[in-house]
């Protein structure tokens, strides 16, 4: 079974295609990703509208470039998968009228995708990890905790009730002059700091749920930014690089590195007591999406992992970031199970992954 997928969701316009055979051997044939970081990066941030005239100028050109790393033609799919949410709606359209082209061209089924379910599912691909899983999904747009039962089977258990950490990881970037994305940036400059250098908050720890929130830490970094300035004005413009000096730009980025694994980790353990305490047993913690590659994050959720007697596991940092591969696995996975869509299904800018 080979399987193109395409995803445009946020700011990479990317294709890949997948192979499963009867072994089961699992193949990526093709892994092409346009990241658009120069596009986006004198805002401190993905602007939608830049963003889907992107996708919409690279798209074929990355599609055919796919074809012919994974040394296939159109001919020679099984099934055209594509990201159809959630995300910026106008990439997500640009993605899924290209399956849906080529799909009624070729007369191949089509798999809409939810661009959560392709993370979720890309350890399987990568491990060949059996169901069910506890999964730490963490992004520019999303922080979620789920129980990973089956394909199309996910319980969540809690999510941000605001910021995402990502959100919180590129605007603090901003705030320190580092530059876009954030989170890379973050944890390249934290290694020169020290993470007790400044008192932050750990929103939601110790508390009952498996929610997150990262809204007021975002607050408590900008509010000692603009202090270190001599910007007491909530409404100042942001601090331009040479405001800050480099000691003090890592020991930031050091600080809030640690206040959200910290966050991370309590919330965890808290759903590890939710499944313990129903008597539900899981094969490994995994963690994905773009924040999941940062290796402080990873390192703790490992000791978690451990302590539980259990595996952790996390795709390769290539395949925690937005990309073609894991929307082209999730729709093998669909295809096998029959689970395709028809040419009419809507594109969606939100689109809960439990639904």
């Amino acid at each position: 079974m080979r399987v193109l997928g395409i995803e445009t969701s946020c700011d990479e316009t990317a294709a890949g295609i997948v192979e499963e055979n009867p072994d089961p051997a699992r193949r990526i044939l093709a892994h092409i990703v346009a990241s658009q970081l120069a596009e986006h990066r004198p805002y401190g941030g993905v602007v939608p509208e830049i963003a889907a005239r992107a996708h919409l100028d690279r798209i074929d050109d990355i599609i055919r470039e796919a074809l012919k790393q994974g040394g296939s033609s159109l001919n020679d799919l099984d099934g055209v998968a594509a990201t159809c949410g959630p995300g910026l709606i106008g990439g997500v359209m640009v993605g899924a009228m290209t399956g849906k082209a080529i799909a009624a061209a070729k007369k191949l089924p089509f798999i809409a995708v939810n661009h959560l379910e392709a993370h979720a599912l890309t350890v399987r691909l990568t491990h060949n990890l059996e169901f069910p899983y506890l999964l730490l999904l963490v992004s520019g747009g999303h922080c979620q905790l789920l129980l990973v039962s089956g394909v199309g089977v996910y319980r969540r258990l809690g999510t941000t009730i605001d910021d995402a950490a990502g959100e919180c990881l590129d605007k603090s970037a901003k705030l320190l002059g580092l530059g876009y994305p954030g989170g890379p940036m973050i944890e390249l400059a934290a290694r020169e700091g020290n993470p007790r250098a400044f008192t932050l908050p750990r929103p939601m720890l110790n508390r009952q749920s498996c929610d997150f929130s990262f809204a007021g830490l975002k607050t408590a970094v900008r509010e000692i930014v603009l202090n270190e300035i001599g910007t007491h004005t909530k409404h100042a413009s942001e601090p331009e690089e040479r405001s800050l000096s480099p000691p003090f730009v890592s020991d930031m980025a050091a600080s809030l590195q640690a206040a959200i694994s910290d966050v991370i980790s309590d919330r965890v353990q808290n759903a590890f007591s939710i499944l313990e305490e129903e008597k539900i047993s899981i094969n490994a913690l995994v963690t994905a999406g773009g924040v999941a590659a940062n290796q402080l994050f990873r390192e703790r959720l490992s000791l978690i992992a451990a302590e539980k007697g259990l595996t952790f596991i996390a795709p390769p940092a290539g395949l925690c970031t937005d990309n073609g591969a894991m929307v082209a696995w999730a729709g093998i996975e669909r295809l096998r199970l029959g689970m395709t869509n028809g040419l009419d299904f809507a594109a969606r800018p939100r689109w809960p992954l439990e639904s």
